[in-house]
């Protein structure tokens, strides 16, 4: 089959762990991943014309990403994000007027002409600033009047949202991932009660959803959409760093949307692969036998 045209938008960054940097930015590794995948997404993002920036280039080259959507900006550094780790958990402190919160309008829009995306994915964090709040809701905008899928990813970073960009963000939205914090935290800000799965009844409702992926960490994550609720738990694994499982989780989840797997298999590898993630370094890995190895499981189960 072909595939379908898959635009991702947001920030790509460099995280600084505390042994050395890694490339990521939730959009980026969901992009990384699904370009791992043997998908062919279109990637647009604005990096600093700086040493970051070009590695950036170099490396998304090098995994057969196309950079065509990567604008540069001679004003602003490529962005970054200071991580902390405490075992194998982690904190962000996200720096503020990086690159990508300058995602310039026109060139967006005209890819959205040319390639006729099927999906969109979007998350909060870009949304944190003018002028690419505006560009990227613009964008989704477009593609959703086309019938195409917009799936919003919920990363609920300190001061990088608000309530109102976040009512902004779920309007524009068909499908949403989020995790049980970033839940609970919708919750109390509507007055919603009850348990996970009636809070996503609730939010299916409030925002006319297709489709919300609640993910749970070590619990697994659930499914609902109108045909109903699906639940899987997390395989055990020995957790390294839990740095990009949820964009792990997401990429596999719009793999498994486009290429017409049912929810149930889809939740069970987008939940296996994210906790793959976790027994990694980092969000997104360069070898390409990690893929291939994840490719040849499912085309085994398949058979």
């Amino acid at each position: 089959m072909d595939l379908p045209h898959l635009l991702i938008l947001g920030e790509v960054l460099f995280d600084l762990f505390p042994d050395g940097p890694r490339l990521g930015g939730a959009p980026f590794n969901v992009a990384w991943h699904l370009a791992g995948l043997g998908d062919t997404p279109h990637f647009i993002s604005r990096i600093g014309d700086d040493t970051n920036g070009a590695r950036i280039r170099q490396q998304m080259t090098a995994h057969q990403m196309i950079p065509d959507g990567i604008q540069t900006d001679s004003d602003h550094p490529t962005g970054q994000v200071v991580i902390s780790m405490e075992g194998a958990d982690h904190t962000f402190k996200i720096l503020p007027d990086q690159a990508y919160d300058h995602l310039q309008s026109a060139p967006v829009l005209a890819s959205i002409t040319a390639i006729s995306p099927t999906l969109v994915y979007f998350g909060t964090l870009a949304l944190r600033a003018e002028p690419s709040r505006s560009t990227i809701l613009a964008a989704v905008e477009a593609v959703g009047a086309n019938d195409g899928i917009c799936f919003l990813d919920i990363n609920l970073r300190q001061d990088c949202w608000t309530g109102n960009t976040l009512e902004l963000a779920l309007a524009h939205a068909a499908v949403v991932k989020l995790n049980d914090d970033e839940l609970a935290t919708l919750a109390r800000l509507h007055g919603w009660q009850g348990n996970q799965a009636a809070l996503l009844h609730t939010l299916q409702t409030h925002y006319a959803l297709t489709g919300i992926c609640l993910t749970r960490g070590a619990d697994g994550a659930m499914w609902l959409d109108r045909s109903g609720l699906v639940e899987t738990p997390a395989p055990s694994v020995t957790v390294v760093d839990t740095v990009g499982a949820g964009d792990a989780l997401s990429a596999v989840l719009i793999h498994g949307l486009l290429h017409g797997w049912t929810m149930s298999v889809t939740l069970t590898r987008a939940v296996a692969f994210a906790a793959r993630i976790c027994a990694e370094r980092g969000a997104c890995p360069e070898d390409d036998s990690f893929y291939i190895d994840i490719l040849s499981g499912w085309q085994a189960a398949d058979q």
